[in-house]
């Protein structure tokens, strides 16, 4: 299980309590979020988001600075998701090395394709960081295979075409069945992991079955805007964590 979440929302405070929660909740890899104005692949929710991290004043450093505090208590795997724009800002060789140095292990970078990835990529395997490429319903079979020999780490494979967001079952079990068995023929060499769309332990139990892992993000980003402030509200995101994972428990 990979989650997503916007580093600085609810609060800056907050970023990095809840990774590691949700490491204890039952996740293997942490997508950390770096916001944003103008995320071309999300929808409302983490858009949303992104925009309440910039407002609270969340910039690269305060970012490669969270990754440091997690790294004191945790190893899990932390990929940095977000888009090129602030990269290049930050300056590409730069930011691979601070990222590197901070800690974290891989970035998805959704508007970056592979045919145009040349300068980043490289400067990422100098500093030990994994690139992961994106496939959906409308990459062909060349592409998959493409996108498979330049990732390492996994391939995330989005489930439906669009962006992010929590989506109807009927819908995303429908788009699995369309997608999974191409994505099983074409990618060999890397993990699969499903993404956009997965609201629940039902979602992810029928993706799980056919592939390596699944990724939420916008159901929990929507699961803490439902309960933040409340002062209960860290506990019950992470009760919703741990029954995505896990499900249900019987009373």
């Amino acid at each position: 299980m990979s989650l997503f979440i916007t580093a600085g929302f609810p609060d800056p405070d907050s970023t990095v309590d809840l990774v590691l929660g949700f490491e204890k909740n039952g996740a293997d890899i942490i997508e950390l979020g770096m916001p944003f104005s103008d995320p071309l692949a999300d929808g409302p929710t983490i858009q949303y988001a992104s925009n309440v991290a910039i407002s609270n004043g969340i910039t690269m450093k305060k970012i490669f600075e969270m990754v440091k505090e997690i790294r004191k208590a945790s190893e899990i795997p932390i990929i940095l998701m977000g888009y090129i724009n602030p990269i290049l800002k930050y300056g590409i060789e730069k930011f691979c090395r601070d990222a590197a140095d901070c800690g974290a292990d891989g970035l998805i970078l959704p508007d970056l394709p592979p045919e145009e990835s040349a300068v980043i990529a490289e400067l990422a395997e100098k500093n030990n960081l994994d690139i992961i490429y994106l496939v959906a319903p409308n990459s062909t079979d060349e592409r998959m295979k493409k996108v498979d020999s330049m990732s390492s780490g996994f391939v995330y494979c989005v489930s439906v075409t669009g962006v992010t967001g929590a989506r109807k079952g009927e819908e995303v079990a429908k788009s699995v069945d369309r997608f999974i068995g191409r994505v099983n023929k074409n990618v060999i060499k890397n993990p699969k992991l499903v993404g956009f769309g997965i609201k629940n332990h039902e979602d992810a139990a029928v993706i799980a079955k056919q592939v390596d892992g699944f990724i939420v993000g916008s159901a929990l980003i929507d699961t803490i805007r439902n309960n933040y402030p409340n002062n209960d509200w860290m506990e019950n995101v992470l009760s919703f964590v741990n029954e995505l994972k896990y499900g249900k428990k019987e009373k």
